[in-house]
Formats: C-alpha cells, structure tokens, sequence
C-alpha cells in the first residue's frame, strides 16, 4: 500500500512544493554556475531506475567543462576540476537539486537506493541479489546516511536490500532526517582516488 500508492503520492506532492519554494535559489544557483567558469548550468547523465531502466538524471554542473564523463574517484586530481561555485555546491549537495524534477516525473523518489551510474554493472548485479533495482532510486538513500561515497559496492547494496525490506513511512522519515544532518556535516564525502582507493561506487560526476 506504502510503496504502491501512498509514497508515490508524497513524492509528488512534496517534489513540487519543493520546486515551488526553491525556483528563485535554483535560478540564482544557475546563473553562479554560468558566471563561475564556461559551460551549461545544467549537467544530464544516464542512471539506472526502476526496473534496471535507463533515465536521464539532471543536477547542477559542479566541473569544469573537457572533464571526463567518468566517476569522480576515477579523476587523478578531481580539486583541480571541481569550480570555485561547484565546490560549494557539493560540500552541501545543492547541486542535487534540479533532481525535484526526477521525482516530479516519477523517475526518483526522495527516499531510496542512489540511482547507479548506466556503466556501473557491477553496483546494479550486486543490488540484483537484494531486490534495489526493484524500486524507484531515491535523492537519498539509507547507505548515503551510512557511509556514502566511503562503501564499497558489496556493502552498499546491502544497505540498499535493507532500505527495500524496511522501507515504510517511518523508515523514510528517519532516512531524510538523517540526511539532512549528513548533508551538514559533509559525511561520507569522498574525492578522486588519493582518498577512495577501495571505493569503487563512488558517483558523483559533473
């Protein structure tokens, strides 16, 4: 009943009153991306949904353009690509914000496993042995309150199995608290390879 019908429908509703109250910061945080080094303000990448289908993810453009489309982990020196405003936006994941969209169109939820990048095959066969590619990613997730970017695949989704087995209204409310104090506290946040030698399901590109 939660899953099917009463989530999605908290996402939508919260999703546009979120875009709703966040248009003007968004439109401010678009033109400091276009000001702060050439390229578009917008960054689009393939993920992985529900079903193990492919959609189009959006979120603000943090790197400077001629950076590889590859995981940040995979960068030598990803500092040396990230902008004056991107750095910002990452410390406090606002760059995650058009993402409103994804929910909005029901691609993503708020709460669920952190869609995979299209050529993580190994995330996506590790989350198969769970039932995650069964459910809608989410803007957050139980592993991103868990470890984030320092879990290995293997441990991520099995945070992720657990996020499916338990996932109710009060598990997703303790996910989004959680998050807000990780996103303040900048836990779990790692980048390029000098930091994450074992952590090969690192995503946040672009």
């Amino acid at each position: 009943m939660y899953a099917k019908f009463l989530k999605p429908l908290f996402d939508f509703v919260a999703a546009l009153i979120c875009i709703l109250l966040t248009l003007l910061p968004m439109a401010v945080i678009a033109v400091a991306v276009l000001v702060s080094s050439p390229g578009h303000a917008f960054y689009s990448q393939k993920r992985v949904g529900k079903g193990k289908k492919l959609f189009t993810l959006i979120k603000f453009r943090t790197m400077k353009k001629g950076t590889p489309e590859v995981a940040t982990h995979l960068l030598d020196n990803p500092e040396d690509r990230i902008t004056g405003v991107g750095r910002f936006l990452r410390r406090f994941s606002l760059d995650e914000l058009p993402q409103l969209f994804n929910i909005l169109t029901f691609k993503m939820s708020f709460v669920g496993p952190r869609p995979a990048l299209w050529n993580q095959d190994d995330l996506v066969e590790e989350r198969d042995k769970y039932g995650a590619n069964d459910v809608r990613p989410g803007l957050t997730g139980w592993a991103q309150i868990n470890g984030r970017d320092e879990l290995s695949i293997p441990d991520k989704a099995r945070l992720d199995g657990e996020y499916v087995k338990r996932m109710g209204i009060g598990f997703d409310f303790k996910c989004l608290i959680g998050t807000v104090r990780a996103v303040f506290r900048a836990e779990g946040v790692v980048e390029g390879k000098k930091t994450s030698e074992s952590n090969d399901s690192s995503e946040k590109i672009q």
